[in-house]
């Protein structure tokens, strides 16, 4: 993998949306997987003026799959998003075995790819998220990014729809 890793690889929505929320997340983390259906409206609901993108910041030191997960979600490659949303469904179910099935699911190509060796190619993308969350500040998750200020609201679909200007 190059040096040149696209920091707004994992985007949802509209890529030209004027609004960009980007969400520093850890797979295992429960405020995580409770923010996960909140963005997922406040994007599917703002008629194409806001995407999301998704950057690893796994809390290793706290929760022990966290890494393997960030690995596994970039091994799924263009299955990213699918991946994601299971990892969040089954957030205390990170083992391998279960890292793979949840691929099967996906429709990842090899399951086998996302655990082990393989899915250890995807460690500069995952680090280079990481180095950058802390540079901006980051220091737990979930954070958020909103056009690149740090939002220090709720994560709560009122909330960010009030602070993006798109009403209640």
């Amino acid at each position: 993998m190059s040096d040149a890793i696209d920091l707004d690889r994992h985007a949802y929505g509209d890529p030209g949306a004027a609004i960009t929320v980007i969400e520093y997340g850890d797979f295992e983390c429960p405020y995580c997987g409770a923010a996960k259906p909140v963005l997922r409206k406040l994007v599917d609901g703002s008629d194409g003026r806001v995407r999301l993108v998704f950057r690893h910041f796994p809390v290793f030191t706290v929760h022990p799959y966290a890494l393997t997960a960030a690995l596994a979600a970039e091994a799924a490659g263009d299955r990213f998003w699918p991946m994601h949303d299971l990892l969040f469904k089954h957030q205390a179910r990170l083992t391998d075995p279960d890292l793979m099935a949840y691929a099967t699911e996906a429709g990842v190509p090899e399951p086998e790819s996302v655990v082990g060796e393989a899915a250890q190619a995807f460690r500069p993308a995952v680090e280079r998220d990481y180095t950058t969350g802390v540079a901006d500040g980051v220091r737990g998750t979930p954070t958020l990014f909103v056009d690149g200020r740090l939002y220090t609201g709720r994560v709560d679909l009122g909330a960010l729809r009030s602070t993006l200007g798109l009403g209640r």
